[in-house]
């Protein structure tokens, strides 16, 4: 379980709005006067808010040297920007998500998972350049103003939806009827796909004025590309259907158009010659970076979930997907028709029957005590209305973990049906439950990014070292779409389990 980014402010964003009308407000980009809900002191005073948010809800990269990598391009890059007197904040966060996005008044954030898969500095200053060049045109601004014809918050349509768009958020997996985090999707647009092609324009203008090669935005386009692919193949390898991504690429525009858009934009900014791409710097910067799960946000390693500094793991059946969302685990069935929910309890909520009644919303029931791993375990059984005011069953199991804290393990399936044919593997799931073992401490280490020389032997020689497969290590140096090998001794990224 992870703690993820805006939902626990919704309550509070949406009741926040801007007085009035609006106001005429000049875009620094088109020159054109617009009707907005924001002028651009309240596009600042937006981001800063909503700033303070997302560091509450997101980590932060524990990485001076990387942040101030990071902070020192993107003030480059909006030192040439149309609206370089904003004061820019750049931050990395700890999230393993292909993800950047921004806020009104010049807040912009990448995590480290989109920084793995840049080949250099100029890639990364083109995923920059594009979230600055949202925040240059003020289109949180204007969606801002849309959302606020809806009726939703200034606050909440601005924030909600820069990082919902990031994200490309698709329909949630609770289908055990509790309110969907993601159902705040449905009343916040993402951009629209013009905003996201200018939003390309100005990424790779803002290239060209420092003297980047603007053709590199083709380049991260072509990741975004290459990931695509990686999962279909991924899918369908395991005889599945490719899912709708949470991460950068799915919210954006085709990318075959988004391609062939840029590079006609490209060819006309390419004028003094372009600086190197600073490919060493950058590998200095990510060399040691944390890769995929952090144990500070519980890690996935094969069907296992372990959770360091919480002291509990989990094992999901075979064929089961584990998926760390935020502020639970959800085991999920591979026919997607049933699945454990995993999720901490308020300290306060109780544990007896009467808890259990009043908070999961039960009508009637009957609870069992029962040990698990050596745990202290109340089983509940019994009925609870959805929120259609539909009746249905009810399976909760509370767990207390060796650290005191009380953990709820919710049955979940489309029908009663599918909860008796699953039940079995639920049921194992749930008895699964413990604290971290020794073998458990030994899996739960952080897995980080390394340069080495390629060798002779390619990416497969690279792979019998490497906790990650031939194909992620040629996803990871952007070689997944065929692109020629690098040269014997180049330094190249790997991925390796800290010692």
């Amino acid at each position: 379980m992870k703690r993820n980014f805006p939902f626990a402010v919704l309550a509070t964003a949406a009741l926040l709005t801007i007085a009035g009308c609006g106001t005429n407000v000049v875009n620094p980009v088109t020159g054109r006067t617009e009707r907005s809900a924001m002028s651009p002191q309240q596009e600042v005073a937006t981001g800063r808010q909503a700033h303070q948010d997302v560091l509450k809800e997101y980590s932060v990269v524990d990485d001076a040297k990387l942040q101030a990598y990071v902070t020192a391009l993107g003030n480059k890059l909006a030192a040439q920007s149309h609206r370089a007197e904003l004061e820019w904040h750049f931050t990395v966060l700890d999230s393993p998500e292909v993800n950047a996005f921004a806020l009104p008044g010049g807040y912009v954030y990448v995590t480290r998972g989109i920084l793995a898969y840049m080949e250099n500095e100029a890639d990364l200053a083109g995923v920059m350049g594009h979230e600055i060049g949202h925040v240059t045109a003020r289109h949180g601004a204007q969606r801002a103003t849309r959302q606020q014809n809806a009726g939703i918050g200034v606050l909440a349509a601005t924030v909600l939806g820069a990082v919902l768009e990031s994200r490309g958020v698709s329909g949630a997996t609770d289908i055990a009827g509790q309110v969907s985090q993601n159902a705040a999707a449905g009343y916040v647009a993402s951009y629209s796909r013009e905003q996201e092609l200018q939003a390309d324009q100005l990424g790779a203008e803002y290239l060209a004025r420092n003297r980047y090669d603007p053709k590199h935005m083709v380049d991260v386009i072509q990741v975004l590309k290459d990931q695509e692919q990686f999962a279909a193949d991924q899918a369908k390898a395991q005889g599945k259907q490719p899912q709708s991504g949470n991460s950068w690429l799915a919210s954006h525009p085709s990318n075959e158009q988004r391609l062939q858009r840029i590079r006609d934009e490209a060819a006309q900014l390419t004028g003094d010659k372009p600086v190197d791409e600073n490919r060493a710097a950058f590998l200095q910067a990510i060399d040691g970076m944390v890769f995929g799960d952090s144990p500070a946000q519980g890690l996935v390693r094969g069907q296992q979930f372990l959770h360091p500094s919480l002291d509990i793991a989990l094992t999901a059946p075979a064929g089961w997907a584990l998926q760390n969302g935020s502020e639970t685990l959800t085991v999920m069935s591979p026919q997607r028709d049933a699945a454990l929910i995993l999720q901490p309890v308020p300290e306060k909520a109780g544990t007896v029957h009467d808890d259990i009644l009043r908070r999961w919303g039960a009508e009637q029931g009957r609870t069992d005590a029962k040990t698990i791993n050596g745990l202290k375990a109340t089983h509940f059984s019994g009925v609870r209305k959805n929120a259609q005011g539909q009746r249905g069953n009810a399976e909760i199991t509370l767990i207390t973990s060796a650290k005191g804290a009380v953990y709820a393990l919710v049955y979940a399936a489309k029908d009663g049906q599918s909860l008796q044919t699953r039940r079995a593997a639920l049921t194992q799931a749930e008895e699964s439950f413990r604290a971290l073992t020794a073998e458990d401490k030994k899996l739960a280490k952080p897995w980080k990014v390394a340069l080495r020389p390629y060798p002779t032997g390619g990416f497969a020689e690279m792979a019998k070292s490497s906790v990650i497969t031939e194909a992620q290590l040629k996803l990871l140096n952007g070689r997944y779409g065929g692109e020629a090998l690098p040269k014997v001794g180049e330094r190249v990224k790997t991925v390796v389990a800290a010692p």
